[in-house]
Formats: C-alpha cells, sequence, structure tokens
C-alpha cells in the first residue's frame, strides 16, 4: 500500500502519524505535488480554519492535485479539515472549497447550545438497514454504538430536501441540540468524517484500523445512501467529559514533574513538629507522560497539561515541555490541552517570539488545543480600553484565525471580593452573587463579585470576570476554564455560583475546575449547571476519586457520559 499523508502546513497532524504508527502501518507524507501520483491511499487529516487550509493548499500547489487525485478514483479519507474540503464553501471563509460534494458548509445555531461543538458525540449510520445487511464493510468501520471526539464551529447540515445530491454522500449524521449534520461521507472511492478518530480512544484507532486493513480495491466503489428525513430526538447525545489536568513544572533538580498546590503554593510544608526530609522542596506527584498514558487508560476524556514553572531562556529553544507533548501524544489518543507561555516573547538574543509561533510548535508536537492564562485578561483590558476593537494580531485572535476558535482556551483564575449587600452600589452590581440562607454558614448574608487575577492569582486585576469571559469570546476564544482561588485545593466543590455566571454570560463552552474532593461534586456540577466538561488535578494525582468511580456516578444519575 502506498499510504500517504497530506499535511497541508497548519494543525495537529502529528496525533494521526502517533495512530498509524501505533497501529502498525507504514505511511509517507505528501511533500510536494508530484507526490499524489506515488500514493495509492491518501489521508487528509485537517486541523484548523477552512480558510486557513484552503490557503496553504493554494499556496503549496496542492489544492489542483488533491482534487484531480479524488477524482481519480483512488482511496481518500478526510478527517475535519479534510472532509470539510470536499464541500463547495464555506460560512467560514471567502475562499471556495473542491466542490466534489455540491454542498455548503454552515456554522451551528447557538441559539440553543454552546458552539463550538467540541466533545464526545454519537455517529448515527444513515442506511442502518444496509449496514446490517452487508455487515462492517458498508459501515467503514464506524460503530453506532460508540462516542467519537467532535470539535467544530461549523458543519454540513442534513437537508434531503434542498440538498438531494449531497446528501446521498451522508454516511453517518450526528445530532447537536436540535441540528443535524453530517458527521461522515461515504461514495465512490471517498470516506471522511468530520469527528477525530485519531482523538477517539479505542474507537477511534479501531475505524482507522478497519479502512486501512481492507484492501484498497474495497475503497473504490462504495455506493452513495438513500436519502432519509431525518427528525431531530428530545436530546442530542453529546456526553459531559471529564478533564484530568497535570500541572507541570520544574522541580529544584531540574526534572519536570506533576505538582498540585493549595491556592497554587506547590511547595512542601514542614510537620509541626519536625521538619520533613521534603520540606520546601516542590511536590511531586509523578511524573508527567506516565500520569498522561494512566489518565487515559482510566478512562479520562481529555487531558490538560499546563506548563506552571519559568522559561529560562526561550519558550522554543529551552522548552522541555514540547518533548513531553510529543511523547504523550505517542501514546494518549483523547485530547491533549497545553497551557504556558503562550504569549510573545522575545528571545535573550533579541528575536521575536509570537504566540501563533509557539502555539504552532505544540500544535506540530501533538496538541490539540492552548490554554491562555494571564495573557487574556491582558488582551480584554486593551480590548476594552479601544473600545471593544481588535487589531487581530493578539494571541487568541491569531491562534483562532489560524487554527480555529475552537483551538483557543482561555483559563481564568478569579477571586471573590466581598461587599455590603445592603449598600454597594459599584459597577458590578448585576454580577453579585448572594450568599444563600441554607448554603454554607460563612457565606449567609454575604455578596461578592468575582474578580480576575494574573500571575497564578498573585495579582488582582480591575476586571470582573464577566467582562473577562465575554471579552475572550469576542476575541475568538473557543472554550472557557474556570478556575477558583477561593476553592483550589479545598475539597469543597465546584464554585457553582461561578460557574453558572459564566455560562449564563457566553455561548462557548465551559469546563468546572477547583475544589473537586469527591465523585458528587462532579455530579453536581453537571445537574446544577450546563457546564459542558468538569476538571480535577490533585484527587485525581493522590488517587482519592478515579476516574471510574466519577463515570459510575453520573451514569447511576442519568448523566450521558462515555464509557470509560
Amino acid at each position: 500500500m502506498g499510504l500517504y499523508l497530506l499535511d497541508y502546513g497548519a494543525g495537529n497532524v502529528q496525533s494521526l502519524a502517533n495512530s498509524l504508527t501505533s497501529l502498525g502501518y507504514n505511511f509517507q507524507w505528501i511533500k510536494d505535488p508530484s507526490d499524489f501520483a506515488k500514493a495509492t491511499s491518501l489521508i487528509f487529516p485537517g486541523v484548523g480554519a477552512f480558510e486557513t487550509a484552503i490557503g496553504h493548499l493554494v499556496s503549496r500547489g496542492l489544492f489542483q492535485p488533491l482534487k484531480d487525485y479524488i477524482l481519480s478514483g483512488k482511496p481518500y479519507f478526510g478527517i475535519c479539515i479534510g472532509m470539510q474540503v470536499l464541500f463547495e464553501s464555506s460560512a467560514e471563509a471567502s475562499s471556495r472549497g473542491l466542490g466534489v460534494i455540491p454542498c455548503p458548509i454552515d456554522r451551528f445555531d447557538d441559539s440553543d447550545k454552546a458552539v463550538p461543538h467540541m466533545g464526545w458525540n454519537a455517529a448515527e449510520l444513515v442506511n442502518v438497514i444496509a449496514a446490517k445487511e452487508e455487515g462492517e464493510a458498508s459501515a467503514e468501520g464506524v460503530d453506532s454504538s460508540s462516542y467519537y471526539y467532535f470539535v467544530h464551529s461549523f458543519c454540513a447540515k442534513y437537508d434531503s430536501e434542498k440538498y438531494p445530491e449531497a446528501m446521498s454522500w451522508a454516511h453517518t449524521t450526528t445530532q447537536y441540540g436540535q441540528e443535524i449534520f453530517v458527521s461522515s461521507v461515504r461514495k465512490g472511492n471517498v470516506f471522511a468524517t468530520q469527528f477525530h478518530p485519531e482523538k477517539s480512544g479505542k474507537a477511534g484507532l479501531a475505524l482507522l484500523d478497519s479502512w486501512l486493513r481492507k484492501p484498497e480495491s474495497a475503497h473504490t466503489h462504495a455506493p452513495g445512501a438513500p436519502l432519509a428525513k431525518l427528525t431531530p430526538a428530545p436530546k442530542d447525545k453529546l456526553t459531559k467529559r471529564i478533564v484530568a489536568c497535570m500541572d507541570v513544572r520544574a522541580n529544584d533538580q531540574g526534572d519536570l514533574v506533576v505538582t498540585k498546590g493549595d491556592q497554587y503554593d506547590v511547595r512542601e510544608k514542614s510537620s509541626s513538629s519536625a521538619k520533613t526530609e521534603t520540606a520546601g522542596a516542590v511536590r511531586n506527584l509523578g511524573k508527567p507522560v506516565a500520569l498522561a498514558a494512566r489518565y487515559y487508560e482510566a478512562g479520562a476524556d481529555e487531558l490538560c497539561l499546563l506548563n506552571i514553572t519559568s522559561f529560562r531562556h526561550s519558550p522554543l529553544h529551552d522548552q522541555p515541555m514540547l518533548a513531553v507533548v510529543r511523547a504523550a501524544a505517542e501514546c494518549v489518543f483523547v485530547p491533549l490541552t497545553i497551557g504556558g507561555g503562550i504569549k510573545d516573547t522575545v528571545d535573550p538574543d533579541g528575536t521575536k517570539r509570537s504566540a501563533l509561533e509557539v502555539a504552532g510548535a505544540y500544535f506540530r508536537a501533538g496538541a490539540d488545543k492552548v490554554s491562555i492564562g494571564s495573557e487574556a485578561v491582558y488582551a480584554v483590558e486593551r480590548f476594552r480600553e479601544a473600545g471593544f476593537k481588535s487589531d487581530g494580531t493578539g494571541a487568541i485572535e491569531s491562534i483562532a484565525h489560524a487554527y480555529g476558535r475552537q483551538a483557543v482556551v482561555v483559563s481564568i483564575d478569579p477571586r471573590r471580593v466581598y461587599v455590603d449587600p445592603s449598600t454597594y452600589d459599584g459597577p458590578y452590581k448585576a454580577e453579585l452573587i448572594h450568599g444563600k440562607p441554607d448554603g454554607p454558614e460563612n457565606e449567609r448574608g454575604k455578596a461578592w463579585w468575582y474578580q480576575c487575577t494574573v500571575s497564578g492569582g498573585r495579582e488582582s486585576r480591575p476586571l470582573s470576570v464577566v467582562q473577562l469571559a465575554q471579552g475572550v469570546e469576542a476575541l475568538g476564544a473557543g472554550e472557557i476554564l474556570v478556575n477558583s482561588i477561593d476553592r483550589d485545593g479545598t475539597g469543597l466543590g465546584f464554585d457553582l455560583d461561578l460557574v453558572n455566571l459564566i455560562k449564563k454570560s457566553v455561548k462557548i463552552p465551559v469546563v468546572a475546575s477547583s475544589g473537586a474532593g469527591s465523585a458528587q461534586h462532579f455530579v453536581d456540577a453537571f445537574t446544577q449547571t450546563n457546564v459542558e466538561a468538569a476538571l480535577a488535578a490533585g484527587i485525581f494525582h493522590r488517587e482519592e476519586v478515579r476516574i471510574s468511580e466519577v463515570k459510575d456516578l453520573m451514569k447511576a444519575a442519568s448523566i450521558n457520559v462515555r464509557d470509560s
């Protein structure tokens, strides 16, 4: 098999390469237009924005050769953008697609749900009867009982009346909110998925293996699907995500370790009677790659690696986290979010490094999303000072433009500011949270707003959490990670008032973080807020709570969850 992979020059394509290697397949990369003639099978894994993808294909002279390859009848497997470029156009861009499928790509309606569509959802076979009669060959390895990982804001909406020819390509559909979209296409020599099999755990690896295991001749004459009039179910099958987070920093010996602290203090304390051997040392809860592999096997839906150590020289040339990401991506086949140092910097020799350049290095190493912290606060302050106008050059805007907003997570660290509820008439009056009469005793009769901080909570800024959340959404962030300085390390549960406040203020996915001390706290977060995901660190590292325990309790509470 002359299997080739197409890298259009942006996005995380290394994850697919790692998946194929783990399955035992050899492949080559398309390096120039002449390589298309050598390929007998082609996979196009695309991550990012439609316009950027088309622009890179055109500038590298790959656009027409790619179209010619597909029209030649040789097997083609597209992933995410690799599927979307098959269509005529996208509402995301002015650029035209390949036009193989006569239908546009549209944006999700965000009136009833968060956009991007981010997480694990089902893929339902359009031709279920034929799939059962013909067996696995008809389904191309798609398992309707499994969940696959999606992360996109734009989709091909299923409409057999308006686009009958295009919908004959639909192999599976997926429902999100009250919209049904095409989640995979299959016709002739073409198979493509909107979801990411390389990030869909064992189900995704099985799908890839199924496609690659068949002879190439089996991929050249797939029949079209019958047209169907699909009616949305009352509720979609998107699962709630459990995220395992690892704070990574160098210890005093220079080794990278996973650590965790209470209110961001990560050094071991002395005992009351005498100093221990580890007193004052950076708390070591394990090696990052080993822990990442453990959490993947345990069923974590996503992993987050946050670099909390300082760069000595350069975020690119002196960055051991890049090696950690590469190693983790080789054994972890669920999404990886990487944070730390995603900002414009200058090397000691005067070389400027843009946030886009740093993010690009992470993506090429195997990351799927990057997390921006303090820089997002400063960006929103500038945005507001400029009359809510952006020049497009900031970290959030530039990364979102190149890779899509789904690639940008903003991690926020708010702190409560208590005020007199009877007299306060300040600028954050509409954001005040009032302690409940039956709530914790120390909150009764009190009121507070949430102030943003930077530098791990060490510095407060004149910005409220709502102003920050709405600001980063306007700048292009695709997800918000909500930490709580007041709850971090307490084990008292997530600050649900804070989570609800932010969730009601934006239309992008939100991840609850800080304070989880039991499996029940995750259930509380999902039943008492509309949050899409919940994250924990220390309780997982110390094995006080296991991911399987959390998911079992979620199932018992009728919360849709992916099996571990």
